[in-house]
């Protein structure tokens, strides 16, 4: 999604109050007199469908319009277009990525101390939160790796998965000599093993770099000049195909299902769509290698349903966001997505894909770059992808992507 970029949060903090005089978000009446309830997600409708369908039977007043658009900018530009506007939907999702525009901009509803806020873990809630006051119902996490194929890696001669940075490279070259595509991690959005390096190396500074470079005693180069030069190397070294900057998500699966890659970045919402595709491919899951060998994930509280502070369906979007949280809807989402929830009244099932992701959540080995950044997410996260695409393209080094973020940070604010 093309985000909006410098004048994120003042068009939006003005559009807050231009909002306030409108009549409300969505659309009242449904077919029937029922009361129609919008909802903008970014799961598709194959994925939600089942719940809208359940929560719906549940209440036959409410009529839920649905809509959706794709991770990650294509959404929150969406949204925040919408929001603008005056045209919301009533319930739709809070992201890593806007989430601090959404919270200060007044466009979210305080859910503290809700009932169907009770079975949100801690962590969930505190990454969608401010001021001690929650403002996003996450039901789940995640964690992102390397997924690599089976039968690809073992042709290849390869018994072990490699746990250190330059002897992956070395695996992605034996490939590449065999005839095989080795790699692909996108670069329209936030590379997930660049995040896993950079979440490695704060860890391994102490854990708290990013909280130093928003408090100004510390940059941006500090922390990710080390993994912005590693991860190029997969760019430099012929490994991985320039053609990275216009590869989507959903593209590179496709081409992993096919066997025609033998590793890609992924995440738990890419083994539903395989396990589709591709029902006889044996992969597996690994942490991202790192230069000392211990390796690191990109991970984080996902996205968490958000209730428009503009709504006048207040009560319709309560009983939906109390149904999300029930735990029939969430062993449905869970059969749905494969997705790791983390609800208190309800135990994940755990795809045998995913086993090793789910450890690495409970080992807390994870990171992700937009959760750790105090403010101006958006702005920062933009900057990242468009400077990191143009070091893909041998455009940028990998000090001036630190700068630039070093930059933007300062001329947000």
């Amino acid at each position: 999604m093309a985000l909006l970029r410098r004048r994120t949060s003042a068009i939006l903090a003005a559009a807050a109050v231009a909002l306030a005089g409108l009549t409300g978000c969505g659309s009242g009446g449904g077919s029937g007199g029922k009361t129609k309830l919008a909802f903008f997600s970014w799961d598709n409708e194959q994925t939600m469908k089942p719940l809208i369908d359940a929560f719906e039977k549940q209440n036959p007043a409410i009529e839920i319009e649905f809509s959706n658009a794709p991770p990650v900018a294509e959404y929150i530009s969406t949204l925040q277009t919408r929001l603008v506007s005056g045209t919301g939907a009533d319930v739709f999702l809070i992201a890593a990525e806007n989430k601090t525009n959404l919270i200060e901009g007044k466009f979210v509803l305080d859910l503290t101390g809700k009932p169907y806020m009770a079975n949100v873990s801690k962590f969930n809630s505190a990454t969608y939160a401010k001021d001690g006051k929650a403002y996003g119902m996450s039901l789940s996490s995640w964690s992102g790796g390397i997924l690599y194929n089976n039968d690809l890696l073992a042709k290849a001669g390869v018994t072990e998965f490699p746990t250190k940075w330059d002897d992956f490279l070395a695996l992605c070259q034996k490939l590449k000599a065999a005839g095989v595509t080795p790699f692909y991690d996108t670069a329209t959005a936030m590379p997930l093993t660049l995040a896993a390096l950079v979440g490695h190396e704060n860890a391994a500074k102490g854990g708290d770099v990013d909280a130093k470079i928003f408090a100004g005693t510390a940059t941006f180069g500090e922390l990710w000049n080390g993994p912005l030069t590693n991860w190029n190397k997969l760019i430099t070294s012929g490994v991985m195909s320039k053609d990275v900057v216009g590869l989507k998500g959903d593209q590179i699966v496709d081409e992993f299902a096919g066997g025609r890659v033998a590793m890609i970045a992924g995440g738990p919402w890419d083994v539903p769509t395989l396990h589709q595709k591709a029902p006889d491919l044996k992969m597996t899951f690994a942490g991202v290698p790192t230069p000392d060998g211990k390796p690191f994930w990109a991970g984080a509280a996902s996205p968490g349903f958000a209730i428009n502070a503009k709504t006048e369906r207040l009560k319709e979007a309560e009983a939906f966001l109390t149904y999300l949280s029930s735990k029939d809807a969430v062993s449905l989402y869970n059969k749905q997505t494969k997705a790791m929830t983390t609800t208190s009244d309800y135990e994940p099932q755990i795809d045998e894909v995913l086993r090793p992701n789910f450890k690495a959540l409970q080992e807390g080995r994870f990171y992700l770059p937009q959760i750790a950044w105090e403010r101006n997410q958006d702005a920062l996260n933009t900057e990242a992808v468009a400077q990191i695409q143009l070091m893909v393209q041998g455009q940028a080094q990998p000090a001036a992507v630190a700068t630039a973020l070093d930059n933007r940070l300062k001329s947000a604010g």
